[in-house]
């Protein structure tokens, strides 16, 4: 009983110090929440047409930004009744055209598109909401629409040389606007910005550290699922393995976790990975079955329809899996915050859908389990932070990200075991030789892209019409946003030259210079 009690203070505590992020459609927004958290506060984002019944557990509100005008007939229009003038509220960029445009200012389309990088040319003294923003600092502009005039109790607090109402506040309340992006790191000030708000302002405080997630977390987890037994399928990715250490610090052997081959992962990777899985403690077993998903694949080229056909017959392995594991109620999955941001909106909003994830969605009618995802809110810094303060290894934890249908989505067109095999080949070259020559960790995920094209090439005197693979490295921090890794020349030409040496069916080589946006990072 002395536990649940201290379970339920942990998790009274922690949602009395967070942020609500109202999310408009932006998809900036997820970024605000990154960083507010790495400020050591927990935030949560909803639409902005469904508030959580209960605002008394926010001690401070957000407003996103918006591909909408607020002056559109159909623009968002959440109701702040609760919030304007009660909480610390920042609007940003929509959200400060809202305010402007609801409470008397007026909100007129620009005569340029405002975009891009911009200075602050006037900053107001003695504000706390700008304490150390310095003048001339850099912000980030994403709007065609502008505040040509502020609410009659609005004050100015910074301008830009185009923009004169880049920053207000409303008299007489902790209400703020500002019409450029904090959150985006091209704003050199942002983080000051959002640290003045929510910790100067809102008193939030900064707590929201892994220990207390691990903690809280795990609390979480033993109410939620009890005596209950829960089945998790690994992958082999940093991912579902800080998942599967969080759900067996919290449930020990009541955790029934599932290591699949689908025939679409690295070379060697199913027998390595599942030996490292049995020394970290895990009750695990490892199921071979890549026949099944090559059958399921063939002929197929479209990456939505790859993507779900992966996903299904994942699902079917588990349905068939967790039959073998009496009375098990719960599927964990190891799905993080991009994921669930680029397959739907993150919220249940209006943002854009990217692509479909395997991992996100639900389950079928027919699979009577019950989900529970213990890093659903976590970008993947977090995740290997998380996991560094479990002591887990760092070999796993400094893996590269590897997208859970696998090889599947970096062969382009049908897939084949031959062509599986060509990638596989070529990947462990090109990840091989990151690793001796010290670039692996300078790398934030790195892989090879086998291209539906065959190429002209000559070897020794013969003429050759074989495959082109494409190598992809990029540096990031959570996934989000991407650029690509200059990576030396000398590299780049040795690993080309033993590819096309050593793999058989391929003779030509490329590297992939593009960054996210525009580009994701996979190719499917």
């Amino acid at each position: 009983m002395l536990y649940f009690l201290n379970a339920a203070k942990l998790l009274f505590l922690a949602m009395q110090n967070k942020v609500l992020i109202l999310d408009f459609g932006s998809q900036y927004t997820q970024l605000i929440a990154r960083r507010v958290r790495e400020l050591n506060i927990y935030s949560e984002i909803k639409p902005y047409n469904n508030l959580p019944e209960d605002l008394s557990a926010f001690q401070a509100v957000i407003l996103s930004g918006s591909p909408y005008s607020v002056r559109a007939a159909d623009a968002p229009h959440p109701n702040l009744a609760d919030i304007k003038g009660k909480k610390p509220l920042l609007a940003i960029c929509y959200g400060a055209q809202y305010l402007a445009h609801f409470n008397g200012g007026n909100v007129a389309p620009s005569a340029t598109r405002e975009y891009g990088r911009a200075n602050l040319s006037m900053v107001r003294d003695n504000e706390p909401f700008l304490a150390n923003v310095h003048l001339n600092s850099q912000v980030w502009m994403s709007h065609s629409d502008t505040i040509k005039q502020l609410p009659s109790n609005g004050v100015l607090l910074a301008s830009t040389t185009d923009v004169e109402n880049a920053a207000f506040r409303l008299e007489g309340e902790d209400t703020y606007g500002i019409q450029f992006h904090p959150e985006v790191y091209h704003s050199t000030d942002g983080s000051q910005l959002l640290e003045n708000f929510l910790v100067n302002i809102a008193g939030l405080k900064q707590d929201w550290t892994p220990d207390a997630f691990i903690e809280t977390t795990v609390a979480e987890l033993k109410q939620q699922i009890g005596k209950e037994k829960v089945i998790l399928g690994l992958s082999g990715g940093v991912d579902s393995s800080v998942a599967a250490m969080l759900l067996h610090k919290a449930i020990g052997e009541q955790l029934h976790c599932i290591f699949v081959n689908n025939g679409l992962l690295r070379k060697n990777e199913f027998s390595q990975v599942l030996e490292q899985y049995q020394g970290m403690g895990l009750n695990v077993k490892g199921v071979d079955a890549s026949a099944r998903f090559l059958e399921a694949l063939k002929g197929e080229s479209d990456p939505e329809t790859k993507r779900k056909i992966i996903g299904r017959v994942f699902i079917e392995v588990f349905d068939d899996e967790s039959h073998q594991v009496e009375n098990a109620t719960w599927l964990a999955q190891g799905t993080i915050y991009p994921d669930r941001i680029e397959s739907v909106s993150a919220s249940g909003g209006p943002s854009a859908v990217i692509k479909s994830h395997h991992n996100v969605g639900g389950l079928p009618d027919y699979m009577k389990l019950k989900i529970v995802e213990p890093l659903q809110l976590l970008f993947k810094d977090e995740v290997r932070r998380v996991g560094k303060n479990l002591d887990m290894a760092p070999e796993i934890l400094g893996r590269h990200p590897f997208p859970g249908p696998g090889l599947g989505i970096r062969i382009l067109g049908d897939i084949t075991a031959e062509k599986v095999r060509i990638l596989q080949e070529v990947d462990a070259i090109f990840i091989e030789g990151l690793k001796k020559n010290g670039l692996y960790d300078k790398v934030w995920q790195a892989g090879a892209m086998l291209l539906p094209v065959n190429s002209v090439g000559v070897m020794g005197d013969e003429r050759t019409y074989e495959k082109c693979v494409a190598l992809r490295a990029v540096e990031s921090t959570d996934g989000m946003t991407a650029d690509w890794v200059n990576l030396p020349y000398e590299f780049l030409q040795k690993v080309s030259n033993d590819i096309i040496n050593k793999v058989k069916g391929v003779n030509r080589v490329v590297y992939d210079i593009s960054s996210k946006p525009p580009a994701t990072i996979e190719w499917e």
